[in-house]
């Protein structure tokens, strides 16, 4: 009886906790890596680092005087080698974080190369090596799959024109910085999330001070809904290439403002004169190039061209584009790869084809050509980014309904500026649905040339 009670009193704890942690380890892995995980990768890394950065190829020989010291101060005949030194390990909810400083002989691109040796050596889903400064190191280790339950950092980067969109595979939010990569092409398959990648775009640039513009032919079936908060809207051919003639005339403006106050940057204006940045945000570039006749072909090189000079002059004047596709290739026609070369942010989805993939990320980053086509139907969201670094990384963004994303954009409509070269495009908006949001107290400023 007494055997029974200590079973009782010592084993039905045991159970419960074991499958408290078997719960967490499911369903709340942040918890489990906080409580569990990061305590024994820890302990594992500080009692293993030596011999696994030995193992992997990541020490050299000592110098010379260390040799000496070795071998005449600590009496030793043996002289071992040497691996990167540990400068710092911080832990969080996701992962660990560990600053190496690599000693003369290693450099940052051994230890990628290592980096999934390290993994397995380590216990944890992933590693990821960034160079921090020269000589210098960062592990970013992750305990679980980040990205099967998408859940935005709490801490992300901040400014002026910096939205965070999606998460990195390393826990980390992937952000579009437009002032440092001005314009981006994002190409997926149909239900491969690049939907819901620009409503997440469309969400975070909604509550900033810009003007955004679309151009969806599709008749506006993706873009009408977010009509209250854009300052323009094409959802035909004939009404893009009217819509790209004016971005240009507008951009040839703010050259002129630039010219008159001595500046090379929009940013560099004082902020009383300072005109909204835009954001061309394009759905489906490839029925710009499309066409069913030779009477279109005139139409479709105009847009072509307009959208070229608009990639190569148009940071300068804050208008930044944002290019979204199923298929992008050469073979749309002439001035395809000329774009594309102007586009220096890459995201690329699940794709039908690997041309597609090679188009967005093969010139810039060819190892991640592999890492799309790897991506399973089965996880809407996950994409590729790269830049033009050769850098890349697996991402893959939050969940957003079309409601929510369409009540933020009526909620943040009176952040919307009336451009008055863009007044003939500007969409539509019953009343119904602008008074559906909170009613501004100030009366906003149109933004004026």
């Amino acid at each position: 009886m007494a055997d029974l009670t200590v079973l009782w009193e010592v084993g039905l704890p045991l159970a419960g906790a074991g499958g408290g942690l078997g719960f967490a380890k499911a369903r709340a892995p942040r918890v489990y890596w906080s409580l569990v995980g990061l305590p024994v990768a820890r302990v594992r890394f500080a009692v293993s680092y030596r011999a696994t950065m030995d193992v992997c190829g990541l020490t050299v020989q000592p110098s010379r005087l260390r040799a000496f010291l070795v071998r005449n101060l600590a009496r030793r005949s043996d002289v071992q080698p040497v691996p990167p030194k540990v400068r710092r390990v911080r832990g969080s909810s996701t992962g660990m974080r560990v600053t190496l400083r690599l000693p003369a002989g290693l450099e940052p691109a051994d230890v990628i190369a290592a980096s999934e040796r390290l993994r397995h050596a380590w216990g944890v889903h992933s590693v990821a090596v960034v160079e921090t400064r020269p000589g210098f190191v960062e592990l970013r280790m992750t305990g679980y799959d980040v990205l099967r339950r998408v859940k935005m950092p709490r801490r992300r980067p901040t400014g002026p024109m910096t939205v965070p969109v999606a998460l990195r595979e390393d826990g980390t939010a992937f952000v579009r910085d437009y002032r440092k990569v001005p314009h981006a092409l994002t190409l997926g398959a149909n239900q491969s999330g690049k939907s819901m990648y620009l409503r997440n775009l469309i969400v975070e640039l909604a509550r900033l001070p810009v003007a955004l513009v679309g151009i969806d032919c599709k008749r506006g079936v993706e873009q009408r809904r977010y009509a209250p908060r854009l300052s323009a809207l094409a959802i035909t051919p004939d009404e893009a290439s009217g819509l790209l003639d004016a971005l240009v005339d507008e951009m040839e403006s703010r050259f002129d403002l630039l010219s008159a106050h001595g500046a090379a940057d929009l940013w560099d204006l004082p902020e009383e004169v300072r005109p909204v940045p835009i954001v061309l945000l394009v759905d489906e570039v490839a029925e710009l190039f499309l066409i069913t006749g030779k009477k279109d072909e005139e139409r479709r090189d105009r847009m072509v061209m307009q959208l070229i000079r608009l990639g190569q002059l148009a940071r300068a004047a804050a208008i930044y584009l944002e290019i979204c596709g199923q298929r992008f290739g050469s073979d749309l026609g002439k001035g395809a790869t000329s774009l594309r070369a102007q586009l220096t942010g890459r995201v690329v989805h699940r794709v039908n084809d690997k041309q597609t993939a090679d188009m967005g990320l093969g010139d810039i980053a060819p190892d991640a050509v592999a890492a799309v086509t790897a991506i399973p139907p089965d996880k809407p969201g996950v994409a590729v980014a790269g830049d033009s670094s050769g850098g890349w990384s697996r991402i893959r963004t939050p969940e957003l309904s079309a409601d929510e994303a369409t009540a933020v954009c009526v909620q943040y409509a009176r952040l919307a500026p009336a451009l008055p070269v863009l007044a003939p495009y500007r969409p539509l908006v019953t009343t119904e649905a602008v008074s559906a949001g909170p009613v501004p107290l100030v009366k906003p400023i149109p933004a004026t040339h």
